[in-house]
């Protein structure tokens, strides 16, 4: 059967639009298969890193005190999941490819508890944000917490934190002491960083701990 001209002609187009969008869509398919090789690929997530708690305290007696320890105040550039270096003693910049594993003062407030609850001392209560009240509150200004690198080599780690004891009930300053840490990083890699932070860390924790547990052991109730 033979078609009439315009029909024939009408099939032809029909024909050539179908091509037209296979084509198309072929070449949509290519393109995005080509840009995922030229597009760069999101960067993988950086490798986390925790601090621990200070452990070896000598047996004492605990003492019916309760003790709410807040979050540490420190500025932006520590108040991060990032960790910190130092080049210099204007600079701060943070290791690409690690993290704390939440904000550095919720780490620390975290491991700070756990080191009063290890040394069986007083009462520990997390506070700023809980429910907590005690007879006594520490807060805690975090000024330094960064891996110091010199001319050549391993850094060394730089701890220093201020803190207050304050009375829960009438809200006075019953002491105040700057602690420091530090530790030298025996190789230039994350793991030994991290050991070093985490070795610092500690010494801290339990100076404070000791500090805290003999000013209100000894404190008139």
């Amino acid at each position: 059967m033979k078609l009439s001209r315009s029909r024939f002609f009408a099939e032809v187009v029909a024909g050539c639009r179908f091509a037209a969008k296979a084509l198309f869509w072929i070449l949509v398919a290519f393109l995005l298969v080509s840009c995922s090789d030229i597009l760069p690929k999101p960067a993988p997530p950086p490798a986390l890193y925790r601090l621990t708690a200070a452990a070896n305290f000598p047996a004492a007696a605990p003492a019916p005190i309760q003790l709410q320890i807040d979050v540490p105040s420190a500025e932006a550039a520590l108040d991060t999941t990032r960790i910190a270096l130092s080049r210099s003693a204007t600079t701060l910049d943070y290791f690409a490819d690690a993290a704390w594993t939440d904000r550095l003062p919720l780490v620390l407030q975290a491991q700070l508890l756990a080191s009063f609850q290890n040394a069986h001392r007083l009462v520990p209560l997390a506070g700023a944000g809980s429910a907590a009240h005690g007879d006594a509150v520490l807060a805690i200004e975090l000024r330094h917490f960064e891996a110091q690198y010199g001319a050549s080599g391993p850094p060394q780690w730089r701890i220093e934190l201020n803190a207050d004891l304050i009375s829960a009930t009438d809200r006075k300053v019953i002491a105040t002491r700057l602690f420091t840490g530090s530790a030298a990083v025996p190789e230039n890699n994350m793991t030994a960083i991290v050991d070093g932070a985490d070795q610092a860390w500690r010494g801290v924790a339990t100076q404070i701990v000791d500090w805290v547990a003999d000013t209100l052991t000894r404190r008139p109730r």
